[in-house]
Formats: C-alpha cells, sequence, structure tokens
C-alpha cells in the first residue's frame, strides 16, 4: 500500500519515470492485506462501516468486503459498496500506469513534514497526482483528477511496522466536497 519506509535515497534530478519505480519497487509483489474501511460524516458520526481483504499476487488483486468477493470495475475509480473508497485505492493501479509526467507546480512541495516529487499517472481518461518523499521513496498521497482538477485525495495517517515493512496502517480517502470522508485501517498484513 503507500508510505512503505526503505533506505532508498532518491536523487533530486530523477525522473518521473525513475521516481514511480522506485515507488513501486517499495510495494510487495505478493501480500495480504485485512482491515477496516469506515466511512464517517463531518462530526464523525460512522455511516458505513466494511471489513475488507486483499490478496496481491503476481499483480493479479482479489478483493472481497464483507466476505464477498468484488470484481475491479471497467474503471477503477468506482467506489466501494458507496464509500470514498475506490479499487484503485486499494489496489494502487495507478503505479503501473504507463504515461507519466512531472507536476512542475507542486514539485518540491510537503506532506507530513516530507519534501516530495510531484508526478501525473494517466491512463485513457484517468489521471492520478502522486505525492512521492524524495528522501525514501514512499508514496505520500494521492488525487484523482478530472479535468486536471482534484476529485478525490487518499494520504497516510498513521505508520505501523508489520513484521520487517513499515506502512501506513491508516488512510484517509475523501470525495472532495461530499461532507464525508472514509478510513481505511489495516490490521494484518502477510
Amino acid at each position: 500500500m503507500i508510505l512503505l519506509l526503505a533506505s532508498l535515497a532518491i536523487a533530486t534530478n530523477a525522473t518521473p519515470r525513475e521516481l514511480v519505480a522506485r515507488c513501486r519497487a517499495m510495494m510487495p509483489e505478493s501480500v495480504e492485506l485485512s482491515g477496516r474501511i469506515v466511512m464517517r460524516n463531518r462530526r464523525g458520526v460512522v455511516q458505513a462501516e466494511h471489513t475488507y481483504d486483499l490478496v496481491r499476487t503476481n499483480s493479479a488483486t482479489r478483493l472481497s468486503v464483507d466476505g464477498g468477493k468484488l470484481e475491479p470495475p471497467q474503471s477503477g475509480s468506482g467506489s466501494v459498496l458507496g464509500t470514498d473508497v475506490s479499487w484503485s485505492d486499494l489496489s494502487l493501479e495507478y503505479l503501473w500506469w504507463d504515461d507519466v509526467s512531472a507536476d512542475r507546480e507542486k514539485d518540491g512541495e510537503t506532506v507530513n513534514g516530507q519534501t516530495c516529487a510531484v508526478v501525473v499517472m494517466s491512463k485513457t481518461d484517468r489521471s492520478v497526482r502522486l505525492w512521492i518523499d524524495r528522501k525514501t521513496g514512499a508514496l505520500m498521497q494521492a488525487e484523482e483528477l478530472k479535468g486536471g482538477q482534484p476529485v478525490r485525495r487518499l494520504w497516510g495517517t498513521r505508520l505501523k511496522k508489520f513484521g520487517e515493512r513499515w506502512m501506513a496502517n491508516v488512510l484517509e480517502v475523501e470525495t472532495l466536497g461530499s461532507g464525508h470522508r472514509t478510513k481505511i485501517t489495516v490490521d494484518s498484513l502477510k
């Protein structure tokens, strides 16, 4: 998932493709995650709660929510059971899209105190802007774009060590202007 930490040092002159490749390298090829997806309104009142299991092997991802298998939508931007979370958020499929470019306007912005390189990944009519920590190669934040404007944002809020791997165990996803946001909690990682 996102915010995996490693001792990789990324040169400030790395190309967008090199940055994304370093970020990809931090993602385990095979992983099993389980946890909770909780949508709440601005006042923090829970509106929906689900459990999930995600299994990724050899770049294939299987997702089950509340015990039922979910098939990937035609477009990974569709929400999971009416929450702010999409298939793309859980699978991070956009890290493997081929169209990569630098976002020169936002490059050098900080997320949680970390200076980031900012890149835009595109596929057909979809685009996602990524903030990648220049020091570690960790994915710090992602925004889904429509017409060049952000419509959804994903970011990590808490780290946890699972065995020898550090990763975000709490992520927030917000559909901008919706009046609610969804928390993804990773309870176990194998």
